[in-house]
């Protein structure tokens, strides 16, 4: 089934109202939905109170003109689920098809258990130096459904290979892999990979690399 990533950029006086929509997002209909916050890059320090992003499953095209009003940057990420697992809230939202080539974006979404919260934290910033110099990254940034302890990445990619060599052959994202079956850090966890079947609007709002690392 379909799924679209919404992202919006706010002017700063306008934050309030988009906290406001926020509350009111129970109110969209959709087979799944969920409406996040975001970082600048994948620390929690650098927490953007400007952008924000709604990931949504549908049988229908979708849309929210209350965020395009408040929006001055906006884009859509049109995406086909290619694997997916791990669940969401309880729920596996992303019924998985045929892999195809192309661009892909990879999404991880993480519920921390609050007493592993701080080993955690400790254990990624080698994994971000080495996604920050990634070759093939095009975008990438932290979502989250609460400051603390509900983290994950949006990252897009020129192709699946790739995606595939930083998450499986860079030493440091490999080195985590390992030690999350023993720390336990995670409540509830979920990858998934999708094919990009287009993008519409103002890609910076994606905090887009023009070529991608190289």
């Amino acid at each position: 089934m379909p799924v679209t990533l919404h992202v919006w950029r706010v002017p700063r006086h306008r934050i309030p109202a988009a906290w406001l929509q926020l509350a009111l997002a129970r109110r969209h209909r959709a087979r799944f939905i969920k409406f996040l916050g975001t970082s600048n890059g994948f620390e929690l320090k650098n927490a953007d109170l400007t952008r924000y992003v709604a990931v949504t499953v549908s049988d229908e095209p979708v849309s929210y003109p209350a965020w395009d009003r408040l929006a001055t940057e906006r884009a859509v990420v049109d995406l086909d689920p290619l694997h997916s697992r791990g669940s969401w809230s309880g729920k596996q939202p992303f019924a998985t098809g045929p892999k195809t080539g192309g661009m892909t974006l990879a999404l991880t979404r993480a519920r921390l258990r609050p007493t592993r919260a701080l080993r955690f934290w400790r254990a990624i910033p080698p994994v971000i130096r080495e996604l920050d110099q990634a070759p093939g990254l095009l975008a990438g940034f932290g979502i989250g459904e609460a400051p603390i302890g509900w983290q994950g990445t949006v990252s897009v990619w020129r192709d699946a290979a790739d995606l595939t060599r930083f998450a499986y052959r860079q030493p440091e994202h490999r080195a985590v892999i390992a030690r999350t079956p023993a720390d336990r850090w995670y409540a509830e966890e979920l990858f998934a990979r999708f094919a990009v079947r287009g993008i519409t609007g103002d890609r910076s709002v994606l905090g887009w690399l023009e070529e991608g690392q190289t």
